[in-house]
């Protein structure tokens, strides 16, 4: 249901935007990279975490490594990775499909600035051979992210 929560979502708030499915997995960073022609660092990975009662996504680049020191000053605690079945039941995406669009309840979203080095980058699009090419700018926009500075 994931990939189909994705496609409303982008039918409604982005009709210009086609997700591509890709007939190889692309479920990882490097996976992803080669099936949609771009260096790894151009993928915006979606990463789901819990502070405290509160789960948030933030959306780094595809090499980017969350700095411990800078979440915890970013949002007054550790983050803790939500497991496989934690991040479906929040998003609705597998893991490795996880992307800010689709949900089935709204999220705090964050974009990390490793993103803005790249005019466009390419998110999942909630499976794990969907992806979307979208402006940097945009993908915050349309997602209602905030801009912090929490990765490496």
């Amino acid at each position: 249901m994931s990939l189909q929560s994705v496609r409303a979502f982008l039918s409604t708030h982005a009709p210009d935007i086609e997700i591509i499915e890709t007939a190889a997995s692309s479920s990882t960073v490097a996976l992803a990279a080669e099936a949609h022609g771009v260096e790894p660092a151009q993928i915006a990975k979606t990463i789901c975490l819990r502070v405290g009662d509160q789960t948030m996504l933030v959306v780094a680049c595809g090499t980017a490594r969350l700095d411990n020191r800078k979440f915890k000053d970013t949002f007054g605690g550790k983050g803790r990775m939500l497991d496989a079945e934690e991040v479906v039941a929040v998003t609705s995406h597998p893991v490795g499909g996880v992307c800010p669009f689709g949900l089935p309840a709204p999220l705090p979203v964050y974009c990390d600035i490793s993103l803005k080095r790249f005019d466009e980058v390419v998110p999942a699009a909630g499976s794990t051979n969907s992806a979307v090419r979208i402006a940097t700018g945009r993908l915050a926009k349309l997602t209602g992210a905030s801009w912090v500075d929490v990765c490496q």
